[in-house]
């Protein structure tokens, strides 16, 4: 039965947890749903409800005054606040990746996911934004039982082929441009290779890649080759001190750190977990029957035996 029923969480065959809830972290149907939703208490992934406002809330590319917007401000307006949000939450611990719902439906229009590489960081930051605003608006957050934004997304809005637009159950992820991704979280990985290194030459090197400040394109890199060419010449001067924790297996191949699991994988090893108690629970009652057997038809022999020798004596 246990085996069962943690196969079934969180999948449509469950009747008593919310699937879309464990899933995506929201439910159409808020406290009315009939089924539960179970908020964790500790996740390296928090939810600000409602927190983006886009230009165009009332109607897709209108403002209020019903005036049609142009499509680049409502993406620079987007990654404006997408960049002063990461440089708020980035003060709480490193950020694995910062996701904003491009839906429309009350239970998700403008939320923001945001997955910390530790549970602590995540703790953290719900603890320091609570009870403030932004925007002149309150911040709610609390955690999120969003681990996997694979079974989150919706495929066909990455295929631009969603046929249920901004009211679709899955999340439409707004994307940002690729210079503002390499630029803040590009930061974020710089932050965390000085931390483990105090070498002079590689800070040196990495600030001489990709400068702090503006978002301009003197970043991008004009000679393919020489970006390749400085990168694996940085890497061979690379003392292996320095390479603590990054060590290269024999194939020559980084051994990265694991990838979390997905709600299918974790299932999948429960039931395997069941399954392997299962099996040494019966071994352990055949041998306890066959050890009983053993000591039943020992005493019967020793009784045939003394049997015999009162014959004879007679």
């Amino acid at each position: 039965m246990a085996e069962h029923l943690a196969s079934i969480f969180g999948t449509e065959k469950d009747r008593v947890n919310c699937p879309f809830y464990f899933k995506i972290g929201a439910c159409r149907h808020g406290d009315r749903c009939s089924r539960l939703h179970t908020k964790p208490s500790i996740s390296p992934t928090i939810l600000l409800s409602n927190m983006y406002q886009r230009p165009d809330m009332i109607t897709p590319g209108v403002d209020a005054q019903g005036n049609p917007i142009d499509p680049r401000k409502i993406q620079q307006h987007f990654e404006a606040f997408y960049e002063d949000l990461f440089e708020e939450l980035s003060k709480y611990g490193q950020i694995e990746s910062l996701n904003i719902c491009d839906n429309l439906a009350d239970h998700m229009v403008g939320n923001v996911y945001v997955q910390f590489r530790e549970e602590e960081h995540a703790a953290n930051a719900v603890k320091n934004l609570s009870g403030r605003f932004y925007a002149a608006r309150p911040i709610i957050v609390d955690f999120s039982p969003v681990t996997d934004f694979r079974e989150a997304t919706c495929r066909q809005y990455d295929e631009n082929t969603c046929s249920r637009g901004g009211y679709c159950n899955f999340m439409h992820l707004k994307r940002i441009s690729r210079e503002l991704r390499r630029q803040l979280f590009g930061r974020s990985k710089r932050r965390r290779s000085h931390s483990r290194s105090k070498s002079p030459n590689r800070r040196r090197s990495s600030h001489d890649e990709r400068p702090h400040g503006s978002r301009d394109h003197g970043r991008r890199y004009n000679d393919r080759d020489n970006y390749h060419e400085s990168r694996s010449r940085r890497h061979r001067s690379t003392s292996p001190g320095h390479r603590r924790g990054r060590s290269r297996s024999p194939g020559g191949k980084r051994n990265h750190s694991p990838i979390r699991e997905g709600s299918e994988e974790r299932r999948a090893k429960i039931e395997q977990w069941n399954r392997e108690r299962e099996q040494q629970e019966n071994a352990n009652n055949f041998e306890k029957d066959a050890a009983n057997n053993n000591k039943k038809n020992g005493r019967n022999e020793y009784l045939r035996n003394d049997d015999k020798n009162y014959q004879q004596q007679e």
